[in-house]
């Protein structure tokens, strides 16, 4: 396999960063997560749309031009040969001394690695998942918006031990108030009769670019409505279903929650038409727009 690093497409095991590395030593910097579908980059102007709105959040410029990184972008996935594909995109604050200032880092190190990707075993995507709700709750909009897609990944990542240790892939997090905000790497949707629920952005979750897209055209290509709404552990318990949406998990279904089946313990009828219809549009078109 093929890395971009700054400028050079390299072979994987020689792709490396420095020690000093400030994206290593402190976790600064940014990412982005993309899908290949048969060879077309899905959603990739929205990801770098968001990639730049995260640098600029974060006091991080840009070494390169979103236009220079879209080129490099679409450079290494054919470097790569691989139509279908997962994409990640980092930004560091790159290599300086030792302490937190971000400025004395002269230039900031850009990678783009293009490689395979399975998230759940197949046949979740059949038979739904079982999740936890984790004890951990999400770092508050105040100490760190969730709309920066930074490095520093460690609240999700404790809370994915915890399920882990239970025996699943997957973990619910709450915010601090008790609210459903989202899992540790996907968005959370709940399903009652016809009608979709998702927490709104404001609970602290990250504005998914597969949220958006099942939101804005999936779910209206289904005619099924989607509302943004506060929810709490109990609206869980309750729902008829539950599925969850992210760039590697896709559109994937919940059958348990703590143990407690969910509906009828499977993937729910339309849970089963968001993935078909979902499936069916990435296969097609993928748009990159």
């Amino acid at each position: 396999m093929k890395v971009w690093l700054d400028g050079h497409l390299v072979d994987k095991q020689h792709a490396t960063v420095p020690v000093y590395d400030h994206g290593l030593l402190y976790g600064d910097g940014v990412f982005e997560g993309i899908r290949v579908y048969n060879g077309r980059i899905f959603k990739l102007k929205s990801h770098l749309e968001r990639l730049a709105a995260s640098a600029h959040a974060i006091h991080l410029t840009l070494h390169y031009t979103i236009r220079e990184i879209e080129q490099a972008v679409r450079e290494t996935v054919v470097a790569n040969g691989l139509k279908d594909a997962y994409i990640r995109l980092v930004v560091t604050r790159g290599a300086g001394p030792l302490g937190l200032n971000p400025f004395t880092c002269p230039k900031p190190a850009t990678i783009i690695i293009v490689d395979r990707i399975t998230l759940y075993p197949e046949e979740m995507y059949a038979e739904g998942m079982p999740v936890i709700v984790a004890k951990r709750p999400r770092v508050p909009v105040e100490c760190l918006d969730p709309a920066v897609k930074s490095l520093n990944y460690l609240n999700n990542i404790l809370a994915k031990v915890e399920a882990i240790e239970a025996g699943c892939h997957e973990a619910v997090m709450l915010n601090t108030d008790g609210e459903v905000c989202e899992c540790t790497g996907d968005n959370i949707f709940l399903v009652r009769g016809s009608r979709i629920v998702t927490p709104p952005v404001s609970a602290g979750l990250l504005n998914g670019v597969t949220r958006l897209f099942v939101m804005n055209e999936v779910a209206p290509a289904c005619g099924i409505d989607v509302a943004e709404r506060t929810l709490r552990l109990d609206d869980l318990f309750t729902a008829d279903e539950i599925f969850l949406t992210g760039t590697a998990a896709e559109v994937i279904g919940v059958r348990s929650v703590n143990g407690t089946a969910i509906g009828e313990g499977r993937v729910g009828p339309i849970t089963g038409r968001l993935v078909s219809e979902f499936r069916s549009r990435v296969a097609r078109e993928a748009p990159e727009d």
